[in-house]
């Protein structure tokens, strides 16, 4: 199975670019993109570049960007574990034109679950393990509806999985300890079609 990771993403810089992190001598920094869809709705993605790309991230900037889409878990104990990031390997100015595309391949790494809306509407949730380079793997939730769903359900933990689809963001209510609410934004890949290395597992 060929092993992608390939993100594709246009909108406009919503905030300026915040230092991250350093290394092997290069500096990281961090916005976010608001990533328009069809409905109106805005996705808010956070995008990591080098210090090269710099001078392009102005916010209010229209842009395109090319890259992966990475994880990390989180062990300051704060915000969700597992943090997603769209690492940016090439940006360009915008095209205004909607894009949100992503392909990825790995395989499973835990077992799908299943379930239905009150509605009525299938729904599936997966943890793809995408491999990267020097032994290491990003751990990517992904969210399959109706038919996609259905046939998604019938993989298991291991089983390979190729997708497109697009990087979504939604915002949620954590109930923390104190029984206080605080409102948190998850990232996830929307499956929009199962590529052929897919196909013969779910039937």
């Amino acid at each position: 199975m060929t092993t992608r990771n390939e993100v594709l993403v246009e909108g406009r810089v919503q905030t300026a670019p915040e230092w991250s992190h350093e290394n092997h001598g290069t500096q990281f920094y961090r916005f976010f993109l608001q990533v328009p869809r069809l409905s109106g709705q805005i996705d808010l993605l956070p995008v990591l570049i080098t210090d090269t790309m710099l001078g392009l991230a102005e916010p209010g900037a229209s842009l395109r960007v090319r890259g992966q889409l990475r994880s990390f878990n989180n062990r300051s104990g704060v915000g969700s574990k597992l943090v997603l990031t769209v690492y940016a390997q090439e940006i360009q100015p915008g095209q205004e034109a909607l894009c949100n595309q992503i392909t990825l391949s790995g395989a499973l790494c835990k077992e799908p679950t299943f379930r239905r809306t009150p509605l009525g509407r299938s729904i599936c949730d997966l943890m793809l393990a995408a491999p990267r380079r020097y032994g290491r793997a990003d751990y990517l939730p992904v969210i399959a509806w109706g038919q996609l769903a259905i046939r998604a359900s019938k993989l298991h933990t291991g089983d390979p999985l190729s997708l497109e689809g697009r990087v979504q963001s939604r915002t949620y209510n954590k109930v923390l300890p104190s029984g206080e609410t605080e409102e948190r934004t998850a990232y996830e890949v929307s499956m929009m079609r199962l590529l052929e290395e897919s196909i013969s597992k779910a039937p």
